[in-house]
């Protein structure tokens, strides 16, 4: 029915069964059957006919309208599949957390566009089984989640360890010091809000170990985090990952050693589907993020900070 509504379109458009025949390359009795069969497989008349002249009924509009949708999502999917069998630079699709977001993405996503300044980049963000959910369904071409996943169909690719650290400013009691999770019991902190990955992480450790801090602001950005440290006097349970060495200057932030903390271990993946499924520019991420994480001896995420 596709090419029959394709000319029937043509023939709307050049009001002339005669000119659109020449559009086409078809007889104009052969176009006349076109639009004769289009009308019997949809049961309604497209038409008015009035000697040579045609004129579109109420239907044949609405026809028309929807033939012309019909062209737009043909020429949309042919754009995608030319980009997707092209070895050039085209589209993908990530998925991540908005904490992965903030952490782990920027640096990958500056790397990948100075090798491909002519990619497009789209996100789509939401918790881990989100993501998963959106990968295994082809919403997004290739996820990064702070978990190792074990999916059916799914690859997952660790691509490094982190864990959480105490950050202060650098006028705070514990500034200096090496502390203990009991320093932590009714301490001032600010923390990620309820729901998020991060506050899970922290909310079991404090479980765990009995601690009871005093939370005086529950948030989601990192950034807000950082800034308000200093002025609320708290501290925070931060990523190794985030915390690099410029932000902490850059904010008058130190750490403090907990070494209950590294109990917090936790594997960042990168995840996606059946590679001769993916585009090639897909291909290209999934390689060059590998090639990222793989220069030893590095720890944590100090590779996309100091590459």
């Amino acid at each position: 029915m596709f090419e029959e509504m394709q000319a029937f379109a043509t023939v709307v458009e050049q009001s002339s069964l005669n000119q659109a025949s020449k559009l086409l390359n078809l007889s104009q009795p052969a176009l006349s059957r076109k639009i004769a069969k289009l009308e019997g497989e949809l049961g309604v008349t497209l038409f008015n006919r009035k000697g040579k002249r045609l004129e579109l009924t109420t239907i044949g509009r609405l026809t028309y309208d929807f033939a012309l949708e019909q062209r737009q999502h043909q020429l949309k999917f042919l754009q995608s599949l030319a980009q997707f069998k092209d070895d050039t630079d085209s589209i993908i699709t990530l998925g991540a957390s908005l904490t992965t977001l903030q952490t782990t993405l920027p640096p990958l996503i500056s790397a990948f566009m100075d090798n491909h300044p002519h990619a497009e980049i789209k996100l789509v963000t939401g918790k881990t089984h989100e993501i998963v959910s959106a990968v295994r369904d082809r919403r997004a071409d290739v996820g990064i989640v702070a978990s190792s996943i074990s999916e059916p169909g799914l690859n997952c690719c660790p691509l490094f360890e982190d864990h959480l650290e105490l950050v202060v400013p650098s006028t705070h009691p514990l500034s200096g010091k090496v502390s203990c999770m009991e320093d932590l019991q009714k301490l001032p902190m600010i923390t990620f809000s309820k729901g998020t990955w991060y506050r899970k992480l922290t909310d079991d450790l404090f479980h765990r170990t009995g601690i009871m801090p005093d939370i005086r602001m529950e948030i989601d950005s990192f950034e807000a985090i950082i800034r308000l440290l200093p002025t609320c006097k708290a501290a925070a349970l931060l990523p190794k990952s985030y915390v690099r060495p410029q932000l902490l200057s850059d904010n008058d932030l130190v750490t403090v050693q907990i070494s209950e903390l590294k109990q917090t271990l936790r594997t960042t993946c990168m995840i996606y589907g059946k590679k001769e499924e993916l585009s090639a520019t897909a291909k290209q991420w999934i390689q060059e993020t590998n090639d990222f994480f793989a220069c030893p001896p590095l720890t944590m995420m100090r590779l996309p900070f100091t590459r």
